[in-house]
């Protein structure tokens, strides 16, 4: 009987010392962390699913102007634009995407009246693509400069960003348009500045509006012969011009002319039939009020004079400068004594000349001309006017002439026109990605904007779902570390055969103790 007592005694502070033992130590263990887990995985996922499903539609909801924004990207690859520069060498703004004649157009072309123009325009914003080159370029300076670089400090100042493309936004929220409607107003009014960036910078037709705008009739016959002079002198130098910048030896399809052709045309009509007719006016002193001619010639000679003095004087400055100037000095050093200099011309040098060679040219320009009317004034003061059969003749000629220059002036325009359309502008203005718009785009951006903030949620959601699974196993597992001896007895297997066990271990001491007494 004490034996079975001391047995169930020894027991007791046995689990009484490993249930102190225990109180002090929290277990966890990966087993009972992944049962947790597996028992609310599918919750998990059905509420994981739920938030990625409404988090779109709400972030839709939510910010429906948002998604009332269209995009299209240009770009513009002419010579200049690497610089800023227009093709009239003028500064480029590319905010003329918005001109409002080119949103007229656009609304025209859809049946639109003009009520919504100005909320259209305010809706398009324009920003530039940096080239990736500029950028490396600036970061490279910058790494350095934050080395301690001056130099590189002043290169990156020095680096100025142009864009050739360009992101066209339209935020068409604030009109009547919905998106279908928007995307053909968008693309519509990028296609139609196609047109104005052509008739601006074409050139052809500014010229002949000029040309065109004098009427030779009003002047007399002398007077008239100056004015086809002048507009002749005026196209040549237009074709002059083009033929400059043509490498290609263009020869246009409309006309069958290349543009030495042209100028071989002018040529003859100034050198063939304007002095012809110049000279029989001239000699024959075909005029239609001598005393008005005569006014107007020494008039002529006059303003010439003063003219001519002015190019004189600018002529004599810049002559004085280029004398003066210095040229910039280049030294070469090599090794030992082997050091080398030499003189370089500089731009400014450049175009002091380009300014002595124009001066000279305005004065041989203006020195034939007094010498022209001075011989007709001459002419004029010593002859009687001339017989109303060769006034007849000479109006006759003029006519004739008048048809030869509006044919050579339309014959040019249509030259350059296809000359801009084919060879110089072909590819100046492009519409690289037009506006688009369906539902799947649209799913689409609503879906790339919300990404952010369904990533946060299904973070969160990730995370709770683990702190859930760890606490409940910690909270679950020291529960059942901490119940009752009786209750933690109980589940032990096999607890009868305990005390046949701990009888062998108790039997020694005992019979020593009897042995003592």
């Amino acid at each position: 009987m004490n034996d079975e007592t001391n047995q169930k005694h020894y027991l007791n502070v046995t689990l009484e010392n490993e249930k102190q033992k225990n109180q002090d130590e929290l277990i966890i263990s990966f087993s009972g962390i992944f049962k947790q887990l597996k028992r609310f995985f599918l919750i998990w996922i059905v509420v994981s699913t739920i938030v990625g499903v409404l988090t779109p539609i709400c972030y839709g909801l939510f910010n429906s102007k948002e998604q009332k924004k269209l995009s299209a990207l240009i770009s513009f690859t002419y010579s200049g634009i690497e610089n800023g520069k227009a093709p009239d060498g003028r500064s480029f703004d590319v905010n003329t995407v918005k001109n409002p004649s080119v949103i007229e157009k656009a609304l025209l072309a859809m049946g639109e009246d003009m009520t919504e123009l100005e909320n259209i325009r305010q809706g398009i914003y324009i920003e530039g693509v940096v080239p990736d080159d500029t950028i490396e370029k600036i970061t490279m300076y910058q790494s350095i400069y934050e080395q301690g670089s001056l130099t590189a400090g002043k290169e990156m100042l020095d680096v100025k960003v142009y864009p050739t493309k360009f992101i066209v936004y339209f935020d068409y929220s604030e009109t009547i348009f919905d998106g279908q409607r928007a995307v053909e107003l968008l693309n519509n009014i990028l296609y139609a500045y196609s047109d104005y960036f052509f008739e601006k910078y074409g050139f052809n037709d500014a010229l002949g509006s000029a040309v065109n705008a004098l009427d030779y009739t009003e002047y007399d016959y002398s007077q008239a012969v100056d004015v086809f002079d002048s507009t002749l002198s005026t196209l040549q130098d237009y074709v002059s011009t083009l033929s400059s910048k043509d490498n290609t030896r263009f020869r246009a399809t409309s006309t069958g002319y290349t543009f030495s052709d042209l100028s071989e045309s002018i040529s003859t009509i100034r050198d063939v039939d304007l002095d012809i007719l110049s000279s029989y006016i001239t000699v024959n002193i075909v005029t239609k009020d001598k005393d008005t001619l005569l006014a107007y010639y020494n008039y002529r000679v006059e303003n010439l004079n003063r003219q001519k003095k002015i190019s004189e004087d600018e002529l004599k400055t810049v002559k004085e400068a280029i004398e003066q100037y210095e040229k910039d000095t280049i030294i070469i050093y090599g090794e030992k004594q082997d050091t080398s200099q030499y003189t370089q011309a500089s731009e400014e040098y450049d175009n002091l000349i380009n300014k002595k060679i124009s001066a000279q040219k305005a004065v041989s320009t203006y020195t034939q001309k007094i010498d022209k009317y001075q011989k007709r004034i001459s002419e004029l003061n010593g002859s009687a006017t001339a017989s109303k059969a060769k006034m007849e003749k000479v109006e006759t000629e003029l006519a004739d002439l008048s048809q030869k220059v509006d044919h050579l002036l339309d014959v040019v325009n249509q030259t350059a026109d296809e000359y801009y359309e084919t060879i110089y502008l072909a590819n100046a203005y492009n519409i690289l990605v037009p506006a688009d718009t369906s539902g799947l785009i649209t799913l689409k951006t609503i879906i790339k904007s919300a990404f952010p903030i369904f990533l946060v949620l299904e973070g969160l959601l990730f995370i709770a779902y683990l702190g859930t699974a760890f606490v409940l196993a910690l909270v679950y597992e020291n529960k059942a570390k901490n119940a009752p001896p009786e209750a933690l007895a109980s589940k032990i297997p096999a607890v009868s055969s305990v005390p046949e066990i701990q009888s062998e271990s108790f039997e020694a001491p005992a019979s020593e103790t009897s042995e003592e007494k």
